[in-house]
C-alpha cells in the first residue's frame, strides 16, 4: 500500500457477499451436476411442485431470462421429469407439470441444496448462523431488494488469483 492508496472507511462487502455467493453457487453446481441437474433445473422441480405455475412465473421466481428458462424446461421435459400442460384455471395459459421421476429427483436435490447451506453455515458458530441469516434476510428484504437501472451491466467482482 502506498501513500496515495485511499483508506477504507467500510469493509468491502461487494466483494465478501460476491465470493462468498460465487463458492456457495460452485459447491451447490457441482453436487447437483452429480444427479444430472443444474441450480436452474432445480429450481424449476421445486417451485413448480410447490402450486402450479407457468413458465414466465418461475422464470420470475429463479430470476432468469425467458429464453434461459425456456432451455431449461426443454432440458427437464427431454430428461422426463416435467411437461408442459395447460392451466387448470386458465385454459390460455400453460404450465409446468413435474412428473413422478422429477419429484423423486426434486426431492434428492433439496436435500443437496440443504446440505450444501448446512455446511456453510456449519462452520459459523450456531449465534452467527442466526445472526448472519437475519441480517442478510433483512438486507435481501429491504435495502438490496431491488436491483437499480446501470448504464453498464454488473459483472462479477474480482476474484483473488
Amino acid at each position: 500500500m502506498t501513500a496515495l492508496t485511499p483508506r477504507r472507511s467500510e469493509p468491502d462487502l461487494s466483494y465478501l457477499l460476491d465470493h462468498t455467493s460465487h463458492v456457495l453457487r460452485t459447491r451447490m453446481a457441482a453436487e447437483l451436476a452429480e444427479i444430472g441437474l443444474t441450480a436452474r433445473m432445480h429450481c424449476v422441480l421445486v417451485h413448480a411442485l410447490e402450486e402450479e405455475r407457468t413458465q414466465a412465473q418461475l422464470a420470475e421466481i429463479g430470476d432468469t431470462d425467458k429464453t434461459t428458462m425456456v432451455v431449461t424446461v426443454d432440458a427437464l421435459e427431454k430428461a422426463g421429469l416435467a411437461e408442459r400442460r395447460p392451466s387448470s384455471t386458465d385454459r390460455r395459459a400453460r404450465i409446468i407439470a413435474v412428473t413422478e421421476a422429477g419429484a423423486r429427483l426434486a426431492a434428492e436435490s433439496r436435500r443437496i441444496v440443504d446440505g450444501v447451506h448446512a455446511g456453510a453455515l456449519g462452520s459459523l458458530p450456531e449465534e452467527e448462523r442466526e445472526v448472519l441469516v437475519r441480517a442478510l434476510g433483512r438486507l435481501a428484504g429491504d435495502h438490496l431488494k431491488t436491483p437499480v437501472e446501470a448504464p453498464a451491466t454488473a459483472r462479477r467482482a474480482r476474484q483473488k488469483n
